[in-house]
């Protein structure tokens, strides 16, 4: 049986890279993965790597070139579709973009590209201000036609109080269950 098809999209959220990582090898058992970046992943070293590494380890667990600019991202939806699509991590800013449908990166592309075909889009977002500036996107989200959310909760309600992340360890359920037309629960950990 051929594997369904799932985009696997990478906002700036750095800190939950190594969460994702470490989700890939399960998720690639299932699916056949096809990587994603923002250009601000794509460009951006920071003190949880480089972006030459991540790229090329997105590479090694998917077997497959990222892509990275909002012509390779287009024909996710015409030509080359897919089956559903993870942004993990989404940050508060590609939020906010989908939420007003704003479309500048690879990200943004992808997402507008397989929306159109009418199947799921599955967000795992990781932001530190999803309970001040970011809450009224995630709202708009939340009850849209083919938007789904890994389940999320606060990371660190000590030191962020208003940082959402997602349950990294959730995504494979979550895929699945957007697949399967249900929003995974309970939505709020």
């Amino acid at each position: 049986m051929e594997k369904k098809r799932l985009g696997v999209a990478l906002c700036g959220s750095y800190c939950t890279y190594e969460k994702l990582f470490a989700a890939l090898p399960a998720l690639a058992e299932e699916y056949e993965l096809v990587p994603i970046l923002s250009d601000t992943a794509a460009e951006t070293d920071s003190r949880f790597g480089a972006a030459a590494e991540n790229i090329r380890r997105l590479m090694a667990l998917t077997g497959r070139r990222v892509i990275t600019t909002i012509a390779e991202a287009e024909p996710l939806g015409p030509k080359e579709p897919l089956d559903a699509l993870l942004i993990a991590p989404c940050t508060g800013n590609t939020l906010a973009k989908l939420a007003h449908g704003i479309t500048d990166s690879a990200v943004t592309m992808a997402a507008k590209a397989h929306l159109r075909n009418g199947r799921p889009l599955v967000i795992a977002f990781s932001t530190n201000d999803g309970l001040s500036g970011s809450a009224e996107n995630i709202g708009r989200l939340l009850n849209r036609k083919q938007y789904y959310f890994v389940p999320f909760g606060q990371d660190d309600p000590t030191g962020k109080p208003c940082s959402l992340q997602a349950d990294f360890d959730s995504l494979g359920e979550a895929v699945q269950a957007a697949l399967d037309g249900r929003q995974l629960q309970p939505l709020l950990r």
